[in-house]
């Protein structure tokens, strides 16, 4: 079975986007990665979608893939579990690294629909879910506190974004 190679196009790429996630909270460390697949072969959403793939994230911000990395939607998969950052034979904080990359994406405008939608919820509601009072009947019935169905300081904390 012959394996296909893919090839990447650099001829759009912005080399100093290494340097740029290096210098931003959390990406101190890209530049630490050898592309040994520890952080692949550990990821859980990996697992669950084959596309997703820390290693190749990181491979494409040391080619200077900028454009490609930030508006791909794939840093936001990134469930910051960190199995990948303890695994990492070399003290790679690749978690971070995402966190970094999910903030630069953010601040291109580069945002996927669902994260927006869900930080909506959160502003207007205090939370993603929203509890009700069917909810808490349920809880009260299994001998469980009844939760807030507001949660107004979260809401009035994000307010001001």
């Amino acid at each position: 079975m012959e394996q296909k190679i893919e090839t990447v196009d650099l001829a759009g790429s912005d080399f100093n986007f290494a340097n740029e996630v290096a210098q931003t909270e959390g990406g101190q460390q890209i530049s630490r990665c050898f592309s040994c697949g520890t952080c692949s072969a550990s990821c859980p959403v990996r697992r669950i979608n084959d596309k997703y793939n820390p290693r190749r994230i990181i491979r494409q911000v040391l080619l200077g893939l900028k454009e490609e990395v930030l508006k791909s939607g794939f840093v936001w998969l990134c469930s910051a579990c960190y199995s990948c950052q303890e695994r990492c034979p070399q003290g790679g904080r690749i978690t971070d690294i995402m966190t970094a990359l999910k903030n630069m994406a953010a601040a291109s405008n580069c945002v996927p629909d669902g994260v927006l939608a869900q930080a909506d919820l959160i502003k207007k509601q205090g939370k993603v879910y929203a509890i009700d009072e069917f909810d808490n009947k349920k809880r009260v019935k299994a001998g469980l506190p009844p939760l807030p169905e507001e949660i107004n300081e979260i809401a009035q904390l994000l307010s001001a974004l």
